[in-house]
């Protein structure tokens, strides 16, 4: 077997019992559905069950007032996160594509979300984040183009306050990350973002096999 079709066999592997399990633990209500489909007609992945019940058990566990989510999506992950923010908590949310966040928008008025809670801003994530101030966020969730992951990292760490998370998804990448023999580009920046992560001495940091795996790391 190449080294490709060994890829290929990894990322296409069944699940087993107990992941699919635990995956599918905390159930989509009807407002989840609505934006899994707005996903899919968008043509757009979108984080797993296993993912969003652990983004809502995060923001909850923090009691997160700030939050930049990058990769907006179809308000897949943004609703999840909502849902476990404190009520005057402010959701920042970044997408190149306006027409995800109109679908977003859509989602967060079915769920009756005021929209003073949600800024979202359409444009290049590596423009937008320079803007937002330093130390001033509990949670920032990174869910943007893989090749930009290590840049998505140092803004991270500038923006999140002491005691703030990292949350960085897809950093198994389909199955990809373990697999040494693959050196995809998305593969390997997004192991370099991993290990850049691993080598800050201000984050605390394990990786989760949850969804497509969640690097979760907690700033000193």
């Amino acid at each position: 077997m190449t080294p490709a079709s060994r890829s290929a066999a990894k990322a296409t592997s069944t699940p087993s019992p107990s992941w699919a399990f635990s995956e599918s633990f905390i159930a989509d209500d009807d407002t989840m559905r609505l934006a899994r489909a707005a996903s899919r007609q968008l043509a757009l992945g979108s984080a797993s069950q296993g993912v969003t019940s652990t983004l809502t058990f995060l923001a909850k566990l923090m009691h997160a007032r700030a939050v930049v989510e990058i990769g907006t999506g179809a308000g897949v992950s943004g609703l999840a996160l909502i849902r476990g923010m404190a009520p005057d908590g402010i959701l920042t949310s970044i997408d190149l594509e306006n027409e995800h966040q109109v679908a977003a928008r859509q989602i967060f008025a079915a769920e009756g979300i005021p929209t003073r809670r949600v800024r979202l801003i359409a444009g290049s994530a590596l423009t937008v984040l320079p803007k937002l101030s330093d130390g001033a966020y509990d949670l920032v969730v990174v869910d943007g183009d893989p090749l930009e992951f290590v840049e998505y990292v140092a803004q991270a760490q500038r923006l999140l306050r002491s005691g703030g998370v990292l949350v960085l998804h897809h950093a198994l990448w389909k199955g990809l990350i373990a697999d040494e023999a693959n050196e995809d580009d998305e593969t390997l920046i997004i192991r370099e973002s991993l290990q850049a992560v691993q080598e800050m001495d201000d984050f605390t940091a394990t990786l989760l096999p949850v969804g497509d795996g969640l690097l979760v790391a907690v700033k000193a």
